[in-house]
């Protein structure tokens, strides 16, 4: 949607559509009926959460999410946001009742399939649904959602922003992981329910928006400017991104004919000359792990002191500090978390160990590292041994999820290196990629997957690495040339 008026107020905006917000459903009594996640909700209404142990109320049941069509339009100087969504879905059961995640914003109206619908808010983040009409299973529906006000933020964690935050210049971006897509559209938010994205964004002229996907033109009218990025890959909702700023624009594209999109923010531009080497890093990494997957790629780099990076899908944000080795992990990233999308959070070994350990194959292949002496040295400087090895990396608990994955994790892929061999190895990484692309999958079917590959019996190896919260026996610590 192109936004040609100045920014709307929600209450402007419901006055324009014509609608009137909605109180709950009707009150008489729904016989309710269990659900895959427990507990107990009413017949024909969605669960409110996807039942991932770590964070049960992210995402939804009850339907299928298949693309988001997002339009908003924010000003810098007011900090106001209004947005305009549809969501696309499949409905996986009947439904007289649905919900979507949004966080922060107030909804001004609701239409399912064209038609007004009730709404109502639940919680911190459930957008409560009763279309007129309901839903079969089965049924192919279309969710538009009005909204609008001041998109908020989580706060920071150890990755950085969760959420909405606003950027040195006064401009503003949304990154954040397990959460943040719900602080700025109505979503289906945990990474099981995948789907594509498309973003109409628009700003006052002089500001500019990046985002996932592939460029399409802009379009400018009474000085504010839609910009439009199209992701016609399956995306999980943490992966999508918007940066709002004063960027400085650099287009290319691989050897394949992928289109390159990198922006920079005012003071970043000296990033430029490492970021030219990210043609080199997916070259590296497709050999490793098979081809690129996804249609567009390039850079996100922001004038901001946080000590993150996010793989957002194709286009991975990074803040001022950011080195080469970082764009090694988050473009590790496309294939191990984003082709590939884990099926709960408990899984999440599968993208950080596997992103933090391409770091490591990348310093074997361009520098002529010893990895083994380094896993050794690694190995021999841990100070707090009880701490370090008191981490597990599969089933770590809620709230330690982005931990051991980074320093642990990488020892932990070593040596499974190690242990089946480099034929193995190397086959199992790219039959990984190839079986999952574009959907879901869990750590223990990493593990049914190892075993085939390698022949080998590998349930002691994976206990003793990945599920255990001690040091691995010497067997298990120095497989293979590790032993030397």
């Amino acid at each position: 949607m192109s936004w040609g008026t100045p920014v709307r107020t929600v209450a402007a905006l419901i006055a324009a559509i014509g609608f009137t917000a909605c109180s709950s459903p009707a009150d008489s009594p729904i016989p309710t009926s269990p659900t895959s996640s427990g507990g107990a909700v009413p017949a024909g209404h969605g669960a409110d959460g996807m039942g991932d142990p770590y964070y049960p109320t992210d995402g939804n049941g009850g339907y299928d999410a298949s693309g988001y069509e997002v339009s908003i339009s924010y000003d810098p100087k007011t900090k106001n946001l209004d947005g305009d969504t549809v969501v696309k879905a499949t409905a996986t059961e009947a439904l007289t009742t649905f919900n979507l995640d949004l966080a922060g914003l107030k909804v001004a109206a609701v239409e399912v399939d064209g038609q007004a619908a009730e709404f109502s808010s639940k919680g911190d983040h459930e957008l409560v649904i009763t279309p007129k009409t309901p839903i079969v299973k089965g049924a192919a529906f279309a969710t538009r959602v009005r909204y609008g006000g001041e998109p908020t933020s989580d706060g920071d964690d150890t990755l950085g922003p969760e959420g909405w935050k606003i950027s040195k210049s006064g401009g503003a971006f949304a990154a954040g992981q397990p959460h943040s897509a719900a602080h700025w559209f109505p979503v289906n938010d945990h990474p099981r329910d995948k789907a594509t994205f498309k973003l109409a964004a628009r700003v006052p002229d002089g500001w500019s928006v990046v985002s996932n996907g592939r460029e399409e033109p802009s379009v400018t009218a009474d000085g504010w400017t839609t910009f439009h990025w199209v992701e016609s890959n399956p995306m999980a909702s943490y992966l999508a991104t918007v940066g709002i700023d004063k960027w400085t624009f650099e287009r290319s594209t691989l050897p394949g004919g992928v289109p390159v999109v990198n922006a920079y923010a005012p003071g970043v531009e000296d990033k430029r000359a490492m970021q030219a080497r990210m043609p080199e890093v997916i070259e590296f990494l497709s050999a490793k792990l098979g081809p690129y997957p996804f249609s567009s790629a390039g850079g996100i780099y922001l004038y901001e002191n946080n000590s993150f990076a996010l793989e957002t899908q194709g286009r991975p944000i990074y803040a001022r500090r950011t080195e080469l080795g970082l764009v090694v992990h988050e473009y590790a990233h496309q294939w191990f978390g984003n082709s590939v999308s884990i099926k709960n959070w408990a899984d999440i070994c599968l993208n950080e160990c596997f992103a933090s350990y391409a770091e490591w194959l990348w310093d074997e292949a361009k520098d002529g590292a010893d990895l083994d002496e380094r896993y050794r040295t690694e190995i021999a400087d841990i100070d707090d041994a009880e701490r370090f090895w008191g981490r597990t990396l599969y089933d770590m608990g809620a709230g330690n999820e982005f931990g051991a994955v980074y320093d642990k994790g990488q020892l932990a892929v070593h040596a499974f290196r190690r242990q089946i061999g480099d034929p193995a190895f190397d086959r199992l990484l790219k039959e990984w990629v190839m079986k999952h692309k574009d959907g879901n999958a869990s750590w223990p079917e990493f593990e049914e997957m190892a075993i085939s590959v390698s022949g080998q019996d590998l349930r002691a190896f994976f206990d003793a690495w990945f599920r255990s919260d001690r040091i691995p026996a010497d067997d298990f610590l120095y497989p293979g040339s590790l032993r030397g």
